[in-house]
């Protein structure tokens, strides 16, 4: 293909994107330390018949990361959520990527050697005077790791993805009487009547024992599940081979000694590691520790009372953790919460107040049209009326009287009329544009859901475990 090149170097090209030639290849000498006895096995997760490699993960992220500013990449380098987003993002992108890879073999497209050699020769960083240079094409390839056919590849791939996915860019038009209705339903107004009837408009006495325990007996105050939590950490330097091997090493004493029978504190005290009590918590109350990340907290809470977990590999060192009791979820005491029930039962009852009185005002206003104490207004989607109501408003039928249920009020409301908007040209055309991005991405996520179900995604626990560990 390289021949062609050459001999075609004086013909037009075509415009292809230079970001995968930004960077420097990264190896990866560190991958038999890694990997240990599945250096053999370099892949993440496989997709439909496609494989993604820990090589090409690590070839992406570096393109990504070479298209960032070096604000952007020291800011990435020093923020581990910055850093996860990457990695996600790349995940991502390479897993479309073998979506596409896997459709475009079923559909039996075939992207040439010919029109690869077109699509090089047109790429500006390739030329010299607007004439394709063998010299510039060489001095790029060499600069970012690519040999010929390496980059040919990518190319290739990037070619047919285009046909694959190509058909998701090319905008949907939407019908005038589609964008009409929507505009009609977004900028109408509607003219109502409404009353508000204040639960604290109500007054109700303190409430007797025997009330607040049958009141409590229909609303009872559950504490969730809680878990008493200890844990050894063995620190170590997780990307350095000596530091995680020595860890390791004694992470094994540790766990020998647990298993021996001798306690967490007493193992960790013998082998200078680092012994933690987290107490007693449950999902929404977590303490602030360095190792009770989302997926730790998942791992403990499956975990069964009285046993230690294997050895975790984490990016502090190795831990074993140990749940210690499990607390399960149950309703309080009651004299634990009567204090707070007295509150709780008399909103309650002034709720209950409240309500029958705008019954009343209800049943009146559909017996002879009339709603006492009503304040009329002009309401917009957004304005005019307390949200409850305009949200009431615009989802019921003109003339319809209702009670509507606020947060500290009931409200009767009444739906006069609807007013229509006059015609604007530029909201009208802000609204079209909406929908048709809203449309286009509708087709784009049932297409990737598609290829999601014909292309399943598998992950291969043990060396994504290792290449991501946490």
């Amino acid at each position: 293909m390289l021949e062609y090149l050459r001999n075609a170097a004086d013909k037009p090209v075509a415009k292809i994107l230079i970001g995968i030639l930004a960077f420097s290849f990264v190896g990866w000498g560190v991958a038999e330390w890694i990997f240990s006895n599945v250096a053999g096995d370099t892949t993440l997760v496989r997709v439909g018949k496609s494989e993604v490699t820990m090589q090409q993960f690590s070839l992406e992220k570096n393109r990504q990361l070479a298209s960032m500013s070096r604000e952007q990449q020291r800011a990435t380098y020093a923020d581990p959520a910055l850093t996860q987003a990457l990695n996600d993002k790349v995940m991502s992108t390479l897993t479309t990527q073998a979506m596409a890879d896997n459709r475009a073999a079923d559909l039996g497209f075939v992207v040439s050697d010919a029109q690869i050699a077109r699509e090089i020769r047109d790429f500006p960083e390739f030329q010299i005077d607007g004439q394709f240079s063998t010299y510039m094409f060489d001095n790029v390839l060499a600069n970012s790791g690519y040999s010929e056919a390496s980059f040919a590849d990518v190319l290739r791939r990037q070619v047919l993805r285009g046909y694959v996915l190509g058909a998701m860019s090319i905008p949907v038009t939407v019908p005038d009487f589609a964008v009409e209705a929507a505009y009609d339903a977004r900028y109408s107004q509607r003219q109502i009547d409404y009353v508000t009837v204040d639960f604290s408009d109500f007054k109700v006495s303190d409430p007797t024992d025997e009330q607040l325990r049958t009141f409590y007996a229909q609303n009872p105050h559950v504490i969730p599940e809680q878990r008493t939590v200890s844990y050894v950490l063995i620190p170590a330097d997780m990307d350095k081979p000596d530091s995680y091997d020595e860890a390791y090493d004694q992470a094994i004493l540790v766990e020998d000694d647990i298993i021996a029978g001798e306690s967490m504190s007493d193992a960790a005290s013998r082998h200078k590691a680092k012994y933690v009590s987290l107490g007693t918590f449950g999902t929404a109350n977590r303490p602030v520790d360095e190792i009770l990340t989302d997926n730790m907290m998942k791992r403990i809470f499956d975990m069964e009372e009285g046993l230690e977990s294997e050895l975790i590999e984490t990016k502090k060192g190795f831990v074993i953790v140990r749940v210690d009791k499990v607390i399960p979820s149950h309703n309080a005491e009651f004299d634990a919460v009567k204090k707070n029930l007295v509150n709780d039962w008399k909103r309650s009852e002034q709720r209950k107040q409240a309500y029958v009185r705008a019954n009343e005002l209800l049943v009146d206003l559909n017996k002879d049209g009339k709603l006492v104490g009503k304040k009329s207004a002009t309401v917009t989607r957004a304005s005019g009326a307390p949200l409850d109501v305009l949200s009431a408003t615009f989802n019921s039928e003109i003339g319809n009287n209702s009670i509507v249920n606020g947060q500290n009020s009931f409200y009767v409301l009444h739906i006069e009329k609807e007013i229509l908007p006059k015609a604007d040209e530029k909201k009208m055309s802000d609204i079209r544009k909406e929908m048709e991005k809203s449309i286009n991405k509708t087709i784009v996520d049932d297409y990737n859901a598609f290829l999601i179900r014909e292309y399943p995604i598998k992950v291969n626990e043990k060396v994504f475990n290792r290449f991501f560990a946490k």
